[in-house]
C-alpha cells in the first residue's frame, strides 16, 4: 500500500474515532432508553416514562449505564467505518471508471458507505451486545429473566465467555449486517444529499460551516433509523435475551414478536431514537470533518 494510502487511512480512523466520542457523549441517555424500551416494551408506557423510572431506580448514572463499551462500540465502528468508506471510496470511483479525484455522486458516496459498514459490523457487533446487556440488567432482573444481574463491563464478558465462548460475541451479527448496510446507504446518502442542498449556493461542500453539518448529519442519522428501526429491534432482543438462553435467530426472533405482541413493538423506543439522531450524528460529522480537516491541513504543511 503506498505511504500517502496509509496516512489517509489513519487521517480517517483518527477522525471516525473522534466521531465515534462525540457521537456517544451527547446521545448515550437516549440510547439507553431505547434499549430498554426495545427489549421490555411493556415495562414502559413511553420515553417520559421511561426516564422517569430509570431515574427513580438508579438516579441519573443510570442514563449512563454501558457508557464504556458504548464510547469503545463507537469508537471502534466509526473508526473502521470511516477508514473503510475511504477505501470503499477509490473502489467505486476505480469501478465508475472516474478519477482519483473526481467527486463522487451522492449515491456513489451512498453505495461507498453501504460496503464499508460490513467491515464496522464486525467490530461493533461484540461491544454492542455488552453494551445493551448493561443497558437492560436492571430489566432482566426485574422481570425474572434473569436471577443474578451483572453490572460490570467485566462481569458481562466473562459471563459471555464462560456460557458461549469467544463467538458468543456475535450472537446478533446478522441482525447488525441488515441493519448496517441498507441504513449506512442512507446514512451517507442522506448526510452527501443534504450537504449537496446546502452547496447550491455555489460554494464548495467542505466550505460549509458547522450548523450546516449537524443538520447534514442530523439528517442522515433520521433516515437510517426510520428505514432500519425494526431490525435494530429484533437486533436489540438477540443480544439481550441471549443471556438466558439460546435465541430462534433473527427471522425467528421477529416473527415471534409480530405473532404475539404485534408489529408495533418492533417500533417500541423508535421516539428517544429519532431524537438522539440529530444531535448525536450531527455532533459525529461534525466531529469528523474538522479532525479530517486539521490532520490534513498537518499532512500537507509536512
Amino acid at each position: 500500500m503506498p505511504p500517502n494510502s496509509i496516512i489517509q487511512a489513519a487521517i480517517d480512523l483518527t477522525a471516525g474515532a473522534a466521531g465515534g466520542t462525540a457521537c456517544v457523549l451527547t446521545g448515550q441517555p437516549f440510547d439507553t432508553a431505547k434499549v430498554k424500551m426495545q427489549t421490555f416494551p411493556n415495562m414502559y408506557r413511553g420515553l417520559i416514562d421511561c426516564a422517569l423510572k430509570t431515574y427513580k431506580q438508579v438516579g441519573f448514572r443510570g442514563f449512563y449505564i454501558g457508557t464504556s463499551p458504548a464510547l469503545l462500540a463507537n469508537i471502534a465502528e466509526n473508526s473502521v467505518l470511516f477508514m473503510s468508506y475511504g477505501f470503499c471510496q477509490k473502489i467505486v470511483r476505480n469501478i465508475a471508471g472516474l478519477d482519483k479525484h473526481a467527486t463522487l455522486s451522492d449515491v456513489q458516496n451512498a453505495a461507498a458507505g453501504s460496503v464499508a459498514s460490513i467491515f464496522a459490523a464486525m467490530v461493533l457487533c461484540p461491544t454492542e451486545l455488552v453494551k445493551c446487556r448493561l443497558q437492560a440488567m436492571h430489566e432482566l432482573k426485574v422481570s425474572g429473566k434473569l436471577a443474578q444481574g451483572h453490572n460490570t463491563v467485566w462481569s458481562v464478558v466473562k459471563d459471555v465467555v464462560q456460557r458461549d465462548g469467544p463467538f458468543g460475541f456475535y450472537q446478533g451479527l446478522t441482525s447488525t449486517i441488515c441493519r448496517e448496510m441498507p441504513g449506512y446507504f442512507l446514512f451517507f446518502g442522506g448526510y452527501e444529499l443534504s450537504r449537496s442542498f446546502f452547496a447550491s449556493g455555489g460554494k464548495s461542500k467542505d466550505e460549509l460551516g458547522p450548523i450546516a453539518l449537524m443538520i447534514s448529519g442530523g439528517f442522515g442519522g433520521i433516515a437510517l433509523w426510520l428505514a432500519v428501526y425494526p431490525v435494530d429491534c429484533v437486533k436489540s432482543r438477540i443480544q439481550v435475551l441471549s443471556i438466558t438462553g439460546k435465541q430462534a435467530g433473527f427471522m425467528g426472533t421477529c416473527s415471534s414478536i409480530v405473532k404475539n405482541e404485534g408489529i408495533l413493538m418492533l417500533y417500541s423506543g423508535l421516539k428517544p431514537t429519532l431524537i438522539r439522531a440529530v444531535p448525536a450524528n450531527g455532533a459525529l460529522f461534525l466531529a469528523y470533518e474538522y479532525s479530517r480537516k486539521i490532520l490534513m491541513q498537518q499532512m500537507d504543511s509536512c
